[in-house]
């Protein structure tokens, strides 16, 4: 293999010494790091959310801009604004940057803001620019949005529109983690207390280009993008599925996006497999990643404890691969 896929793996090892537990967390923000896509992490308080993500920006040593979203906070308090400078005697207007302009964002409890400023950050994660007062600015060209929210505090929360969820490459769910982790991670932060990070293992940025490009040459049969439309469309017209709940359950499938999505994605795991070629397995890896936030259930689904996961599960049990 490549000195660039050493080096991803390396990455991949230096995050997870870090954050205990949460092995698919740190799959998923390496599989949306390297296809240029956007992280919402939902889960209980202390499960590493945050830390995942710093320990990501440490290990890349790019800059991390952070937002805790909060009822009172205004679109110019993610994006930057415009303000009035005297230069040489002359008022000229000059834009300020705000915490956008960094290679990482972390929007705290996203879901904690009005969707104006959650709109905000809309075309900053499609177009990776951001336009204000009818200037458009560039981010860098290594950005990605890594957004959190409580799933269990929903008091005084903006529910995210699906025009937004659908910019999010994947939805991760973290869980409290198991005994045998709880006790590693005590031992963890008890040796940090003492010993500094500064020895720890970093890479370069360019690294990560390199990879992309070459993702984008792992094959993707005609048989395996069957097999991804046919998921997708399985959310769209459930009614194809006689003998299945998934009519009962869905009342609004998949967009485009999600389509492409898993054919990047896929792609993505399979280079980390070290392959050279994509199979079913590895977009059934990342499936419900992709598609539990691209998914309305109906009032009955969710009146009957139905999660997106389990809908999922059902649409890969239908749906065939050839």
């Amino acid at each position: 293999m490549s000195d660039c896929f050493d080096h991803i793996q390396q990455l991949k090892q230096t995050i997870q010494s870090s954050v205990i537990g949460q092995t698919h967390v740190v799959d998923a923000l390496i599989l949306s790091l390297l296809t240029s896509g956007n992280v919402l992490l939902e889960g209980l308080p202390g499960t590493a959310k945050t830390r995942s993500i710093k320990t990501l920006a440490q290990a890349l040593e790019v800059s991390l801009g952070r937002v805790q979203f909060t009822p009172d906070l205004l679109p110019s308090d993610v994006t930057g604004t415009e303000i009035y400078q005297e230069v040489e005697g002359k008022q000229t207007l000059t834009f300020q940057p705000g915490p956008i302009f960094n290679n990482l964002l972390l929007a705290d409890e996203i879901n904690r803001s009005p969707a104006k400023v959650q709109a905000a950050l809309l075309e900053a994660m499609e177009e990776r620019q951001i336009t204000v007062a009818g200037k458009t600015h560039k981010l860098p060209k290594l950005f990605m949005v890594l957004a959190t929210q409580n799933p269990i505090e929903q008091e005084g929360t903006y529910p995210l529109p699906e025009a937004q969820m659908d910019r999010f490459m994947m939805k991760i769910l973290l869980d409290y983690p198991d005994a045998e982790a709880e006790f590693n991670i005590i031992e963890l932060v008890r040796a940090e207390e003492v010993v500094t990070k500064s020895n720890s293992l970093t890479i370069d940025p360019s690294h990560i280009f390199t990879a992309r490009e070459q993702i984008h040459q792992i094959h993707m049969s005609q048989a395996i993008t069957t097999y991804i439309v046919a998921i997708v469309m399985a959310t769209r017209k459930p009614s194809g599925y006689p003998d299945s709940p998934l009519a009962q359950w869905l009342t609004v499938g998949s967009s485009p996006r999600a389509s492409i999505a898993l054919d990047k994605c896929s792609r993505a795991a399979a280079w980390l497999a070290g392959k050279t070629f994509v199979d079913p397995d590895d977009v059934r890896s990342i499936v419900h990643s992709v598609l539990r936030h691209r998914l309305v259930l109906s009032y009955d689904a969710i009146a009957d404890g139905i999660t997106p996961d389990q809908v999922i599960d059902e649409i890969l049990r239908q749906v065939i691969a050839a």
